[in-house]
């Protein structure tokens, strides 16, 4: 099952610099962990914006809501899903 995901991030005011370091390094890591696996099959950012949008190949709604819920930052995140289906029209 394919879904491209819009993630948002805001940071509470209250953070700190360092630890909104901490919290871009573990994402990275978390990041890469579902890309070298398949999951994650692609992230684009979006410009002028801190958001991304990320494709993710995957068996299950369950199988997506864990892997979004696991992201450091999801706590911090607003996140927008949108099932997809292959276009009649794509010749791949």
């Amino acid at each position: 099952m394919l879904f491209m995901a819009r993630m948002d991030v805001t940071f509470p005011p209250h953070l700190t610099p360092e630890q909104v370091a901490d919290f871009q390094a573990r994402e990275k890591e978390y990041s890469a962990g579902l890309q070298r696996s398949g999951k994650m099959a692609g992230i684009w950012r979006i410009v002028g914006e801190y958001a991304n949008h990320s494709l993710f190949d995957v068996e299950s709604n369950d199988e997506l809501h864990t892997i979004l819920s696991g992201f450091p930052m999801y706590p911090y995140m607003k996140i927008k899903v949108t099932p997809l289906a292959k276009h009649p029209n794509s010749i791949r």
